[in-house]
């Protein structure tokens, strides 16, 4: 099959990519004490011929990462490492987005320096997690952020945006899909508020409209994409009546700040996506700039979707642990290596680093 969409430059007015082809954000938890390692420098190099790439999530704040080992960008120490691995990318001749997230409700104490889950509402998730004794610990019971210090945590993504592109990121992508705490304001079975972030739709998009004004106003609309998970259900969130509706209200509402991209997070479920055409359809008419979309993608379906012009880039998440030339590959019909998943999360540079290029691959076509 002919990619003929895939591996052709995108250009818009606004951004100008080699391919439409994005490494997908992935927490591959190889940050030390919240600050990225020596071996992330390199493995964003190793990636940087993609036509983007968007960064693990990294915790906008000491409480803000839901898993061991997750970067962050809130101190000095963080801010220079980050330089290292953007400096790598850029030297290859990449661009890369900084993805920010605060895990909410997800999450440990043990995990996030002793301090207390947040969430829109005092409702623990009913999953466990691993904590650094390499236990799996219930997730705690997070407190209900109040009112008053709702101000504080939209600043805290601010500041993360600032930070990132004072280190040299090409934007950011804030992260409100996953069941983190963005999302978890937007789902009315996370949020039972009854002051002026819950009940209505419009109240609990409150937030995350907070969120996007404040970031855009600090870095740019051009630099600021969004990544959500319409009808997805994870962290116990489930799909609730009210749900299209919601994100087509989010979609007119950023259409409005005219931010860069939007990122759709599908989920794959019996063959089945959780993001059907029909809500691209409707996506395509109400956002007018560039759509993204990830989750399951073949290089076949992602040319696919691409000829469908409801998207205009497709992310690649697992193909990319174990293809870092995948624009390559794909450019060249070349066979495409299988992932080892026990090494995705666990640490260290097996699984992380040393997938080689296609000269000295153990391959199967794809």
């Amino acid at each position: 099959m002919l990619h003929k969409k895939l591996t052709v430059p995108f250009i818009s007015e606004n951004i100008s990519l080699s391919s439409r082809i994005v490494m997908a954000p992935m927490n591959r938890r190889r940050a030390t004490k919240g600050i990225p390692s020596s071996s992330m420098i390199t493995y964003y190099q190793q990636r940087a011929g993609a036509g983007l790439l968007i960064s693990d999530n990294i915790a906008v704040s000491s409480n803000g990462g839901a898993y061991m080992n997750t970067p962050g960008i809130y101190t000095e120490e963080q801010k220079q490492a980050w330089k290292k691995v953007v400096e790598g990318v850029h030297a290859k001749g990449g661009k890369i987005f900084a993805q920010l997230v605060q895990a909410g409700r997800v999450g440990h104490p043990a995990i996030q320096n002793n301090e207390p889950l947040l969430s829109s509402s005092a409702i623990a998730v009913n999953e466990t997690i691993r904590i650094p004794d390499n236990s799996y610990q219930p997730m705690t019971l997070p407190v209900s952020i109040r009112t008053e210090d709702i101000p504080f945590w939209v600043n805290t993504f601010k500041e993360a945006a600032l930070n990132a592109v004072e280190v040299g990121f090409d934007g950011v992508e804030i992260h409100a899909a996953h069941g983190f705490l963005i999302d978890q304001f937007i789902n009315p079975l996370s949020n039972i508020r009854t002051d002026e972030y819950g009940g209505s739709m419009e109240n609990r998009t409150r937030f995350l409209l907070e969120v996007m004004r404040e970031v855009v106003s600090a870095v740019g609309k051009n630099k600021v994409g969004i990544r959500l998970s319409p009808f997805r259900e994870i962290y116990d969130l489930k799909s609730y009546p009210e749900e299209l509706a919601t994100h087509e209200y989010i979609l007119d509402e950023l259409q409005k700040l005219d931010i860069l991209y939007v990122h759709f997070s599908n989920a794959m479920t019996n063959g089945h996506p959780s993001i059907p055409i029909s809500f691209l359809q409707n996506a395509r008419k109400r956002f007018k700039n560039i759509i993204m979309i990830a989750g399951g993608f073949t290089v076949e379906t992602a040319e696919e979707i691409l000829q469908t012009g409801l998207v205009n880039l497709v992310a690649f998440g697992q193909l990319y642990i174990s293809n870092p030339d995948l624009v390559e590959r794909i450019k060249n019909n070349l066979p495409l290596a299988n992932w080892d998943e026990e090494t995705f999360y666990h640490g260290g540079d097996k699984g992380y680093i040393d997938y080689p290029s296609i000269s000295m691959s153990k391959c199967t076509h794809y």
